[in-house]
């Protein structure tokens, strides 16, 4: 994160340890396999993925059946495909895509559906810099079309950060709180995820995407 102060910048300097702390109440496999994600990240943020199980072979390994090891909640933008910033490969994630990585009964309906079928352990809503979702509604206007409908769902987010962020850049801090209330959301989901998470089962985390050092970071 780049030129964030007050409410953001004290979050930011929260990340390394509450992160740490967030996964000790993970169960194993959501752990293994969140740790799995973050190497891939480091990867392809230095510039060497592996590009792993994108051949032939997996594909036919996929073919009738499929156990994802995270599900993703991200942004539509262009420049943040999951895949690829996790250097994963084919059926290893399930992602649901939506400009401003906002929630509705459609994509948290896909979230249930991969926790509950293929007992995926892990969920990560994925925000990012400079998200032209956030910045759009923290600009305000009209919203002409069906769009209005992704401002409308971003607008609390946008209404907390301008009472709590005084300074600094109010887009990235709205995105940051964007991805904290989804979270709070999915974890909340009743009956389905709210239940799995009480059971230990499902860990639904935070995460940030950086445009620029291609590096993901992992939110309280």
């Amino acid at each position: 994160m780049k030129t964030i102060t007050g409410f953001a910048l004290a979050l930011a300097l929260s990340f390394a340890f509450l992160s740490v702390a967030g996964a000790k109440d993970m169960n194993k496999g959501a752990k293994l396999n969140l740790d799995s994600l973050m190497s891939g990240n480091a990867r392809y943020a230095a510039g060497e993925p592996t590009h792993p199980r994108q051949g032939m072979e997996r594909r036919k390994e996929v073919t009738l059946s499929q156990h994802p090891a995270a599900i993703v909640v991200s942004c539509s933008d262009s420049r943040v495909p999951p895949e690829i910033i996790f250097d994963q490969g084919v059926g290893d994630l399930f992602v649901v895509r939506v400009a401003g990585n906002v929630l509705n009964d459609v994509n948290t309906g896909s979230v249930e559906y991969a926790a509950e079928h293929f007992n995926v352990p892990l969920v990560i809503v994925l925000g990012h810099e400079r998200c032209g979702a956030v910045t759009a509604t923290v600009k305000g206007g009209e919203a002409p079309w069906h769009i209005g409908s992704i401002v409308e769902a971003i607008l609390p987010a946008v209404a907390e950060a301008k009472k709590c962020c005084s300074e600094g850049d109010l887009v990235e801090a709205a995105a940051h709180i964007n991805v904290e209330r989804a979270v709070k959301a999915l974890r909340d989901s009743n009956p389905i995820l709210s239940h799995l998470v009480k059971k230990g089962k499902l860990t639904v985390i935070g995460a940030y995407y950086d445009l620029d050092s291609g590096k993901v970071e992992l939110l309280p």
